[in-house]
């Protein structure tokens, strides 16, 4: 957390620049570097999405090379959404942190803390999947819970919790619905969120911002995958959404 409050500071952005990349093989390694270089001036944090480097034949190479590229003050997340216990999710915090080299990861939380805290490491950061920016017909994260509240707010609770004895433990929280924005943010309102779900998904920046932002500033890492690697130029739009943000932060840190 205090690699990512200095570069939040440094970059004076709350971007986070997700990396899905798409496409055939020399175009992804070409494009990669593009939206890379392009964007770092204005990255608070970079998110690869674990997936789309897995379905690629050298995919872990190519995932170590981009982390690689990636500035040291910058932190990576590694969005692999890891949900298993025990011995398998100390493997996967291996992958994530000695052979990957990321800096953070997200976690499902679905089977408790022990798909947590493997990932809990002094210098790292966990994402706890809490209220996530897809509307599923039937979703698990909105059943209501017998002893009040919905499994989203439980998950949320057991975060902060787990934040409080370890550190570095923050929340997933999908910026399609503002009004679960503001209640995650109720529930934990001191803890760092990562929030996909602006453009592509159509999640309100300006909602999402006022409902989920600390009275600091900072609290939110915005993310935007598609349309970075879709424009013509992903330093450009990425400046533009920097600048949007910070139009709406109350305080400018």
């Amino acid at each position: 957390m205090e690699k990512l409050t200095q570069r939040v500071q440094a970059a004076n952005s709350l971007l986070c620049v997700g990396l899905d990349p798409v496409g055939d093989d020399a175009q992804v390694v070409r494009r990669l570097a593009e939206v890379i270089d392009q964007t770092s001036k204005y990255a608070a944090a970079f998110k690869p999405n674990l997936a789309f480097f897995l379905s690629r034949e050298d995919g872990v190479k190519l995932l170590r090379e981009t982390v690689q590229r990636i500035p040291e003050s910058i932190p990576v997340i590694l969005d692999g959404k890891f949900g298993d216990i025990a011995n398998t999710a100390d493997h996967y915090a291996r992958f994530a942190y000695d052979v990957v080299g990321a800096d953070g990861v997200t976690v499902n939380p679905y089977m408790g803390d022990d798909a947590i805290v493997p990932f809990a490491r002094p210098d790292k950061l966990v994402f706890v999947l809490a209220k996530t920016s897809n509307k599923p017909a039937h979703s698990l994260q909105d059943v209501a819970l017998t002893r009040g509240g919905t499994l989203s707010d439980c998950a949320a609770s057991v975060a902060r919790k787990l934040d409080e004895q370890h550190g570095g433990i923050g929340l997933v929280v999908g910026a399609t619905n503002a009004d679960a924005v503001a209640r995650m943010r109720s529930l934990a309102p001191d803890q760092w969120f990562l929030v996909p779900g602006v453009g592509a998904q159509g999640g309100d920046l300006q909602a999402t911002l006022k409902a989920g932002l600390r009275p600091d500033g900072a609290g939110l890492l915005i993310n935007t995958s598609r349309a970075l690697w879709q424009a013509a130029d992903a330093g450009a739009a990425a400046r533009e959404l920097a600048e949007q943000i910070n139009q709406f932060r109350p305080v400018a840190v």
